[in-house]
């Protein structure tokens, strides 16, 4: 650290450690105030000083509060997300999604999971929290070759890993090129047993995807343009588990639903306690979608797509 340097941090040490004035500080040194003044504003732009300012949580407890009102939510987290880039507001919201669910979790208790990069992102962020008797069970089938931590089987490894306990693994795809493949995948003993584990869980975490924009499973390969405009056709806006919903929030009629490998949407509504990750406003309607089919009981998104939701 050169003599300059070492001066600026001296002078910013007592103006805002101490909260000298900068006159008082110029007497010291024998510096002129305009001097002074400007040493501080220089420390500033090179970083000897950073300043950080703490939002109000108020704002967003407003719209927690909202939002919970408005879909009958039992808990809702929404993170300040405020002037950070795309990068960081995913890591905030993995973070801040990985003390939410930790929070959540008991010994004992049976949690699924379903696939996708707000789940990757929450389970990066988790810490090491070791719980009594807990199992991870993936709802949704998890195999392939690309990325394949973004998988449900990965996610559920990973969490284990984490919590210290076990898990099932679902080997599968998650969606079948037929519906008899289809049957056939199910009845096989050690898919039904997993299938029938996630129908009997105590906490579900999923995330909402939209089909048309950074679509996780567009990007794998299991959606195509033609099935894509057919699902622009019956207004589908979402999908939870790989299932795909319109607007009002009701499961459309088209064959790629009844492909799926995984617990179904009713199945989804009949657990206690089900947490939807997702954020970004190109997420809005899916979101909504989501919520108003009620699928989801407890919501954690960022700042900027909570006062979308409650503003459309």
């Amino acid at each position: 650290m050169n003599d300059n340097i070492k001066l600026m941090t001296k002078i910013c040490k007592l103006y805002y450690y101490e909260s000298w004035t900068q006159e008082k500080i110029a007497e010291k040194f024998g510096i002129s105030r305009p001097i002074i003044s400007k040493m501080i504003q220089k420390a500033r732009e090179i970083g000897v000083v950073e300043i950080i300012v703490h939002d109000d949580p108020q704002q967003t407890t407003e719209l927690e509060k909202e939002l919970e009102m408005a879909y009958q939510l039992q808990q809702v987290l929404v993170v300040p997300t405020r002037d950070l880039n795309k990068e960081l507001v995913t890591s905030a919201v993995g973070k801040a999604a990985a003390q939410f669910v930790q929070k959540l979790i008991k010994n004992g208790d049976r949690i699924g999971v379903s696939w996708g990069n707000s789940l990757y992102h929450m389970v990066r962020e988790f810490p090491l929290d070791k719980k009594d008797d807990v199992k991870i069970i993936p709802l949704i089938g998890g195999t392939g070759n690309e990325r394949t931590e973004v998988h449900s089987n990965q996610i559920a490894y990973e969490l284990s890993k984490r919590l210290g306990g076990k898990c099932e693994s679902l080997y599968a795809p998650s969606i079948v090129e037929t519906e008899e493949l289809h049957e056939q995948i199910v009845r096989l003993p050690n898919i039904a047993s997993v299938l029938q584990e996630g129908a009997q869980i105590d906490l579900a975490i999923v995330g909402i995807g939209n089909p048309y924009s950074m679509s996780t499973m567009e990007r794998y390969g299991y959606l195509n343009e033609a099935v894509l405009s057919e699902l622009k056709d019956l207004n589908t806006v979402a999908d939870i588990n790989s299932r795909f919903i319109n607007r009002s929030g009701e499961i459309v009629d088209h064959p790629i639903n009844n492909r799926v490998i995984g617990i179904g949407l009713e199945q989804l509504k009949r657990v206690d306690n089900v947490v939807g990750l997702a954020f970004g406003l190109h997420k809005i309607e899916s979101i909504k979608a989501a919520l108003t089919g009620g699928y989801i009981k407890m919501l954690v998104t960022d700042e900027a797509t909570a006062y979308k939701i409650i503003g459309d």
